[in-house]
């Protein structure tokens, strides 16, 4: 593809993603196998041309001085602040010419001008943050002075974190090959399971995920799915267990041995997980889809010695892979996300044994998902006390425990992690 082709399919694809709730990630991904003549050095530059536009989303909108400009309009206005075009430069791309965009008129010269006059100290700080204003308050309710510094870190491009699949290979043997292959691999410092790597690279066809040597998921998760404590042999349920992530962490702890059951209630996502859980060897996982007033449930109350549940939340935490889904969050949905997890809570709670653990899990950063949600479980849940994340830390890390509150809060600042949430609770009647 010529740099003009690149652009306008960069457009073509921004104004899909701009035109849908879906995630970014999703209709990406769509649109390139629906395209597949398109190479793969082609698909990279088209799609860093849109992460970096979802990235800075509202700085370019602000600049271009407009809320709702076209992927056209973004896209040079990247070219702009982004790569340091020039104007003249922008409109040699804009000239009209085969599978190109079409010229600028003469309004979209004048906004696009404007990028590159625009004085940024006049901008907004829920501009400069990247985070509409209703949620930049509550940032500030949650951490004060560190609002900001949290924020700009929610706004960076993730490292590729990897955990390390203990049915198939350790950790040193992981590093070495990736070594090998001078992918400058390095130890996470919190999860003894974890690998970085600090870009992204297309792991579909390497041998070592191939093999189910290790699986793609941020250091956070893999310690929360290591703060469930699971035991070989014991009975274990995954609540929300969406594509596995956390199942086949859960799974590896307990050597195969035990049983886990993984529940969804969607299909799809518990289909994607039976490849992911054939590859990593894993062979004491059952997969359920879970239906409303389901009777499997009721029957299974008492019998389990670890309940998971990674609540459905609003993904706060997780603004650095998907810098598309804050503009998403309404405060609509966040109130139906409370009783969500209120309710999946309730739902999971019956089913732990006398002495079980119930380990409530998000990838939030917002109080009244996180610490507000665990308290209101504790004044509804008497027979249920909190066990501190430091003593459950202790039991079965290696690692320090970066702090002395009941629950576990991570936060890509502090840590260089995803957003996430955990509060564990045991049951003493």
């Amino acid at each position: 593809m010529t740099p003009a082709a690149r652009l306008q399919a960069a457009i073509e694809l921004l104004d899909e993603v701009l035109g849908t709730d879906r995630a970014a990630d999703g209709v990406i991904s769509a649109y390139f196998r629906n395209r597949r003549f398109i190479g793969a050095g082609d698909r990279r530059s088209v799609s860093e041309q849109i992460w970096r536009v979802l990235r800075h989303r509202a700085r370019l909108a602000w600049s271009l001085g407009t809320d709702h400009p076209s992927g056209r309009l973004f896209v040079a206005a990247n070219l702009v602040r982004g790569e340091g075009r020039s104007v003249d430069a922008i409109a040699g791309l804009y000239s009209g010419a085969k599978n190109g965009p079409s010229p600028l008129a003469a309004n979209e010269k004048r906004m696009v001008e404007r990028v590159k006059t625009r004085d940024d100290t006049a901008m907004p700080r829920e501009v400069k943050l990247e985070c509409p204003w209703w949620l930049l308050e509550k940032f500030d309710a949650a951490f004060g002075a560190e609002a900001d510094n949290e924020l700009a870190a929610l706004d960076s491009e993730a490292a590729l974190d990897l955990r390390v699949n203990t049915l198939k290979a350790t950790r040193d043997e992981v590093l070495a090959n990736l070594t090998a292959e001078d992918l400058k691999a390095s130890s996470t410092p919190l999860s003894p399971l974890g690998v970085r790597l600090p870009a992204r690279i297309s792991l579909g066809d390497h041998a070592g995920f191939r093999d189910g040597l290790f699986e793609v998921q941020d250091e956070a998760s893999q310690l929360c799915a290591q703060l469930v404590d699971a035991k070989p042999g014991s009975k274990v349920l995954d609540l929300c267990a969406g594509a596995g992530g956390k199942t086949l962490a859960i799974a590896a702890a307990m050597q195969n041995k035990g049983q886990i059951t993984a529940c969804d209630v969607s299909v799809g996502r518990l289909e994607r997980s039976k490849l992911r859980l054939r590859r990593a060897g894993v062979h004491n996982a059952t997969l359920r889809i879970l239906e409303e007033k389901d009777k499997w449930i009721k029957r299974q109350a008492g019998t389990f010695d670890r309940v998971l549940v990674d609540a459905p939340c609003s993904g706060t935490g997780a603004w650095r892979r998907n810098p598309d889904a804050r503009w998403h969050l309404k405060p609509e949905n966040l109130e139906n996300l409370r009783n969500t997890q209120d309710s999946v809570l309730d739902q999971g709670a019956p089913l732990v044994k006398l002495g079980g653990r119930l380990v409530y899990a998000t990838c939030s950063l917002l109080p009244e998902e996180n610490t507000q949600r665990a308290e209101a479980f504790l004044a509804r849940h008497l027979e249920f006390r909190v066990v501190p994340i430091k003593d459950v830390w202790a039991s079965v890390l290696p690692t320090s425990c970066p702090t002395e509150d009941a629950f576990l809060t991570l936060t890509p600042h502090r840590y260089g992690t995803d957003g996430f949430f955990v509060a564990v609770f045991e049951r003493i009647s």
